[in-house]
């Protein structure tokens, strides 16, 4: 029972990492990437679509990122959709491509940057402990209702501390490697 308990607890640790890594590759770093805008929301037929269900795209070289539409038709809702984003990018268009050029991020942005990346680090750590805190609740909840022995409560307890320790400790090491990516010149 303790075991089901640990099993479907990391389930929901992994996911919250695999979380956290999706979103950080949607912040800019120097380098042009397709996660940047893969995931924008387009007004296109009378629907929000992400661009990536709307173009082809990719990245020539490491300052420019192409947008290739399947119908030509949206080029004005997915140049809109790049300007309204976050993104801080103006797209050009020759009728047949988006091109985004990436500018070199200045120091004040890469630090502003740093500061998005840690507080989406501590959003993921307060997920991990919050499933552990779930999974000590139901653990406790077996022990009070006789289910297990006390001595497997704790167990159950010291075993659900580390694998906190390690998904706590995966999310770190994930932002202090995006937070290098960002700051590298």
């Amino acid at each position: 029972m303790i075991n089901d308990v640990l099993r479907d607890t990391e389930g929901k640790m992994k996911k919250s990492v695999e979380a956290l890594r999706q979103h950080l590759t949607t912040i800019r770093t120097g380098r042009a990437s397709p996660a940047l805008v893969e995931h924008l929301q387009v007004e296109a037929w009378g629907s929000a679509m992400p661009l990536n269900q709307l173009a082809g795209i990719t990245t020539p070289d490491a300052r420019m990122i192409v947008i290739q539409p399947y119908d030509k038709s949206t080029i004005k809702a997915i140049e809109k959709a790049i300007q309204n984003s976050e993104l801080g990018i103006n797209p050009s268009n020759d009728g047949v491509v988006i091109r985004l050029s990436i500018p070199p991020l200045t120091e004040d942005r890469r630090r502003a940057l740093t500061k998005q990346v840690k507080s989406q680090v501590e959003e993921s750590k307060v997920a991990v402990r919050n499933q552990r805190r779930d999974a000590l609740d139901a653990v406790k909840k077996l022990e009070h209702d006789k289910q297990i022995s006390e001595n497997d409560q704790r167990r159950g307890q010291e075993k659900l501390q580390e694998l906190t320790d390690k998904y706590i400790r995966e999310v770190e090491q994930i932002g202090a490697a995006k937070e290098a990516e960002v700051m590298e010149v």
